[in-house]
């Protein structure tokens, strides 16, 4: 019988010696997770650790304001890191696959990467990857490489570990670009730079922290265009205005931090650029229907 492991078991556990980040990476087949940990991936929240999943089964994912399904017989690749919170819900039987889940201190030192720069991981649409059957196939045997190299005894296994994970990464970049069209219009890619450009300004890590661009002003500035030129783009692009997607992406955060955090709700307020607490909680409950005392006292 399998021993039930979780990814604390894996990270808490001394380096191996003579191994590069030892007990900071796991790889895992599914059917292997403890009921325990199968359970917290049913709660939307901010997990510790990056995670690379290879999924079938018939389940709904959420991500961010995204919701996608996984309908029976589909394979999927997901991306998920340790600031935006997600959740599974499963709808029958179980899902079947394999991950892996690392922390950034598995990364070798002398890199200069970090997990936060690889596009799969900073949400720039390549986080969920439906995959074919030769696809799947292709990433099952990685994953199956990477578990047995993990049991091996090879004392630089995490250096190989390492480039196993980045050939997962680098084999999910190369499918992109076949399902999204190289035509894109100017308006296209300007709301493309324009979601980086929100997205980066966050997790909010403390309390000292504030955001630099809050404004359509600001991101027409940074983007070197007109703000009515930028306001017309995400609308035609997202059917949203510049005001609306930089509301939202706030407010999402807001939510994280009200969840996740200790932070008083006043210093949630300042770091996200609001002039006072009451003008957060007006904007807060318009936005989510709640107080943001209320959202706390849920959880």
């Amino acid at each position: 019988m399998v021993q039930q492991q979780t990814l604390t078991d894996y990270v808490n556990a001394p380096p191996d010696s003579g191994s590069l980040n030892g007990g900071y990476f796991a790889a895992i087949r599914l059917h292997e997770f403890s009921d325990e940990s199968l359970a917290a991936t049913a709660v939307y929240s901010r997990k510790d650790f990056y995670k690379i999943s290879l999924i079938t089964g018939d389940a709904t994912y959420y991500y961010r304001e995204k919701t996608y399904q996984v309908k029976p017989g589909d394979c999927v690749l997901v991306f998920t890191n340790r600031e935006t919170p997600y959740r599974w819900q499963i709808h029958s039987g179980a899902c079947n696959g394999y991950a892996c889940m690392f922390t950034e201190d598995f990364l070798p030192l002398h890199t200069y990467l970090r997990p936060a720069d690889m596009a799969v991981f900073n949400d720039a649409g390549y986080s969920f990857l439906k995959l074919n059957e030769e696809e799947q196939a292709a990433f099952e045997a990685l994953f199956q490489k990477m578990i047995t190299e993990q049991e091996s005894a090879y004392e630089n296994k995490y250096q190989l570990l390492f480039l196993y994970m980045l050939e997962c990464v680098h084999a999910a970049l190369k499918l992109k670009p076949r399902s999204v069209s190289n035509n894109q219009t100017a308006a296209t890619r300007l709301a493309d730079a324009f979601k980086l450009l929100l997205n980066d300004q966050f997790p909010v890590v403390n309390p000292y922290q504030k955001l630099t661009m809050r404004s359509p002003q600001a991101f027409a500035d940074k983007l070197a265009v007109h703000t009515n030129y930028l306001n017309r783009a995400l609308k035609d692009v997202t059917g949203k205005t510049t005001t609306q997607l930089i509301a939202e992406r706030t407010m999402q955060e807001a939510q994280a931090l009200l969840i996740h955090s200790n932070w008083s709700v006043s210093q949630i307020s300042d770091s996200l650029g609001f002039d006072d607490p009451t003008h957060f909680a007006k904007a807060f409950r318009k936005a989510t229907g709640q107080k943001p005392s209320a959202l706390r006292q849920m959880v």
